[in-house]
C-alpha cells in the first residue's frame, strides 16, 4: 500500500513484477505494438515451435530410439559372408617317390558364410533392451520439461506485457485527469481566484506522472525484446500480443493439486525415470558375469585340399560355444557396489523432489490467495479514492479545499488502479506457477 505518492515507488513496484522475465532484456528503439495479432496460445505455439533446443532434444530422443533398436539386434542371428584371398611364399615342400610333394598351395581362396545366434545369456539380452527402453523414455521426458520451461517463460513474457499495457492505461487516466485539473485551475487563474502556484503545482505531478510513464513504456519495449528472443526474431521485430489482463478467481483443492503433481509433473517422471534405469542397470550388472551359450555355422568353398591343393571344393563348419566368466579381478563385484548405491541415490532424489513439489504447490496456492485479497481490497480502495477525489474538487470549487488535496486524491487513485492491476497480474502468474507446480500443460 502506498501512503503518499512516489514515481520511484511506481517504477520499483513495475520493475519488481517483470525483473524475473525481463533480467536480460536490452532496451530496443523502433520496437512498437502495431497490431495484435498473438493471443497467449499463438505465443506459446510460435515458441515452441521456434526453439531449437525443443529440436535438439526431440534429435537425442530419436538418437535413443536408435539406441534401443540396436540393443534389440540381440535377439536376432547374425549372418556374415567373407571372402579372401592369400597368398603364401614359401610353402612347404617334401620329397616324396622322387616327385617334391606341396602340402599348401601359394594361392588361397575362401569364401564363406557364417551364421550365429545367441540361445541363453540368462537374461542379460533382455535385462539391455529394457535399460535402453529407459533411456527412450528418460529423453521424452526431457523433450516435455524442455518445453514447459519455454511455455512458462513465455506465458510469464506475455502477461509481463500486458501488465505494462495496464500500468500505462492507468498513467494515462492520472495524465489527462491531471491536464483537465490543471485546466480548470488556469481558468480560475485568469478569473482570479487562483494563483500560478497552484497551476506549477499540478504541472509538477503531471511531470512525475509523465516520467513513470515512459518508465513503464521502457519496460514494455524491453519485454518485446524478450519475447523476440524467446521467438528467434531479430530484437527489432516487432512481436505483437493480443489480450488483456482479467481477474478469474479459481477454488483450488490443495489435496487434489498435490495428487496431480505426484502424477503429473514431468520432474517427478524423470526421476522415476531415473530410479527405473538405476534398478535396470543393477540388473544388467548382475547377469552381466553370467555364462552364454551360442551356437554358428558357416558354409562356403576354399582350395587348400589334398591331393589337388588347387581345387576349390565346398565345405561346412558347425559349432556350439559355452562361455562361462571364471574371474574378473573383481571387476563385476564392484559394479554391483556402484550400482546399488545408484539405484539408492535415485530414490532419495525421487524423495526430495516430492517435498519440493509439495512447497511449490503450497507456495503457489498462498500467492493467489494473498493476490485475491489484495484484488479485494484494490476495488475498496478505488471506490474510496474515486469518492474522496470528487469531494477533493468539489471542495476546491467552492475554495473550502486546497489543489493540493486535490492532487493527491488523484495520485491515491492511480495508486489504487495500478495496485489493482498488480493484483491481477499476481494472482495470474499464481495460477500459472500452480500449473506447473502440478505438471499442468498450458499449450495446444
Amino acid at each position: 500500500m502506498f501512503s503518499r505518492f512516489s514515481p520511484l515507488a511506481v517504477v520499483a513496484v513495475a520493475l519488481a513484477l517483470v525483473s524475473a522475465g525481463s533480467a536480460s532484456a536490452q532496451t530496443a528503439a523502433g520496437i512498437d505494438i502495431i497490431s495484435d495479432s498473438l493471443t497467449l496460445d499463438g505465443t506459446l505455439r510460435s515458441v515452441l515451435d521456434a526453439n531449437p533446443a525443443v529440436t535438439s532434444l526431440d534429435e537425442l530422443a530419436n538418437a535413443a530410439n536408435g539406441r534401443l533398436a540396436q540393443t534389440r539386434t540381440g535377439f536376432l542371428p547374425q549372418i556374415t559372408g567373407t571372402a579372401t584371398y592369400t597368398r603364401i611364399d614359401p610353402v612347404v615342400q617334401l620329397p616324396f617317390g622322387g616327385e617334391i610333394l606341396q602340402l599348401a598351395p601359394n594361392n588361397n581362396y575362401d569364401a564363406h558364410i557364417t551364421a550365429q545366434y545367441l540361445l541363453l545369456d540368462f537374461g542379460k539380452s533382455d535385462a539391455q533392451v529394457k535399460l535402453a527402453e529407459s533411456q527412450v523414455q528418460t529423453a521424452r521426458d526431457n523433450v516435455n520439461v524442455t518445453k514447459r520451461d519455454l511455455a512458462f517463460n513465455a506465458a510469464q513474457v506475455y502477461y509481463n506485457i500486458l501488465f505494462m499495457r495496464e500500468s500505462i492505461k492507468v498513467q494515462d487516466a492520472q495524465i489527462a485527469s491531471l491536464r483537465a485539473h490543471r485546466n480548470e485551475m488556469e481558468k480560475r487563474v485568469q478569473g482570479g481566484v487562483s494563483t500560478r502556484f497552484d497551476v506549477t503545482t499540478t504541472n509538477v505531478r503531471i511531470t512525475q506522472a509523465q516520467n513513470t510513464r515512459i518508465d513503464l513504456q521502457n519496460q514494455l519495449r524491453n519485454q518485446q525484446v524478450q519475447l523476440a528472443r524467446l521467438l528467434h526474431k531479430p530484437s527489432q521485430a516487432d512481436v505483437p500480443v493480443k489480450g488483456q489482463l482479467t481477474f478469474q478467481p479459481q477454488t483450488v483443492d490443495v489435496n487434489a493439486e498435490l495428487a496431480r503433481a505426484y502424477d503429473s509433473r514431468p520432474e517427478i517422471k524423470l526421476a522415476r525415470d531415473a530410479e527405473t534405469s538405476a534398478t535396470l542397470q543393477q540388473r544388467l550388472v548382475e547377469r552381466s558375469n553370467m555364462p552364454s551359450l551360442g551356437v554358428g555355422a558357416q558354409v562356403g568353398a576354399k582350395n587348400g585340399y589334398l591331393p589337388d591343393l588347387n581345387q576349390i571344393r565346398p565345405n561346412t563348419v558347425g559349432v556350439v560355444q559355452l562361455s562361462v566368466p571364471i574371474y574378473d579381478g573383481n571387476k563385476n563385484k564392484n559394479q554391483r557396489v556402484e550400482a546399488l548405491a545408484n539405484s539408492r541415490s535415485a530414490v532419495a532424489r525421487t524423495q526430495d523432489l516430492q517435498e519440493q513439489i509439495r512447497a511449490d504447490v503450497r507456495q503457489a496456492v498462498n500467492n493467489m490467495e494473498f493476490s485475491q485479497a489484495r484484488y479485494t481490497n484494490a476495488e475498496q480502495q478505488i471506490a474510496q479514492a474515486t469518492d474522496a477525489l470528487t469531494r477533493a474538487r468539489a471542495r476546491y470549487r467552492y475554495d473550502v479545499g486546497t489543489n493540493l488535496d486535490v492532487l493527491d486524491a488523484e495520485t491515491q487513485l492511480a495508486q489504487a488502479r495500478l495496485s489493482r492491476a498488480q493484483a491481477v497480474y499476481n494472482y495470474t502468474l499464481g495460477q500459472y506457477q500452480l500449473k506447473r507446480a502440478t505438471g499442468e500443460q498450458i499449450w495446444k
